[in-house]
């Protein structure tokens, strides 16, 4: 396993690549609402990230479709775009997404709740999100990959979720998938130690019910098995010599942490 150190120069590149998609994660989310179909959603990701004179990293990586991936309720990850796959009130939307800017690619999800939503839900998506930041605490020079892994896996646990065990985070960079190989599920190995330069795309993929999910016939959409909710939250952080940068935070939520 190689796992890239990137230089400030890149760090710098990454930085203006995430910015922009916190951007658009946050432009986004406000036009997401009934009625609309998901590939409305990914012709809006798309006009927004080329807006910004960047190119979409997921646009036919691998094959794929879609500008975004956009995954309704027992979706977990990898919704392929469709004009005849309609977002209804009390559904909840994951969105993933990337941008390429001068070579170095940003990578996030957010799960948006339409109307009025389920409490069960709420707390879902609620409680996926706070699952990254409990990992992120351990993202420090020094530590090892597993305590971020441990962390996530045991908050998510502690409701009774299930992670995700076939589907991983990522470093990223230069290319959009780079080692190591993130799981948000207890590991038995202590997986590297983490060292200050390397950019991971942590992201909890968390559902309601069991951990297992299945492949669509599409060969990129995955359900949970039981069919139960499943919720995504991702960000793109950077390990430093002191507290982690969490590179694709929204304005909003920066202001949430202050």
């Amino acid at each position: 396993m190689s796992v890239s150190i990137k230089s400030e120069r890149e760090i710098e590149l990454m930085r203006k690549s995430c910015s922009i998609i916190a951007r658009v994660f946050e432009d986004l989310g406000k036009e997401i609402h009934a009625g609309m179909s998901t590939l409305d959603v990914d012709r809006l990701a798309d006009e927004m990230i080329r807006s910004w004179g960047c190119i979409p990293n997921f646009k036919n990586y691998g094959g794929f479709p879609g500008s975004v991936c956009v995954s309704l309720n027992n979706e977990v990850v990898h919704g392929i775009p469709r004009a005849d796959r309609i977002i209804h009130d009390g559904d909840i939307v994951s969105l993933d997404m990337g941008c390429i800017y001068r070579g170095y690619h940003s990578d996030a999800a957010r799960t948006h709740g339409v109307g009025e939503i389920s409490e069960e839900a709420r707390l879902l998506i609620e409680r996926t999100r706070q699952s990254f930041f409990e990992g992120v605490k351990y993202a420090r020079a020094g530590n090892h990959l597993h305590q971020i892994s441990n962390a996530i896996a045991d908050y998510c646990e502690s409701f009774g979720y299930g992670v995700v065990e076939d589907l991983v985070g990522h470093g990223v960079g230069s290319a959009l998938h780079e080692d190591p190989q993130i799981p948000n599920f207890h590991m038995k190995s202590r997986g590297i130690r983490l060292r200050p330069g390397m950019t991971l795309a942590i992201e909890p993929m968390v559902n309601a019910g069991t951990w297992e999910v299945e492949w669509l016939d599409d060969e990129w959409t995955v359900v949970t098995l039981d069919g139960s909710l499943s919720a995504h939250y991702e960000n793109t952080v950077l390990i430093t010599d002191g507290e982690p940068e969490i590179l694709t935070l929204t304005d909003a939520e920066k202001a949430m942490m202050l």
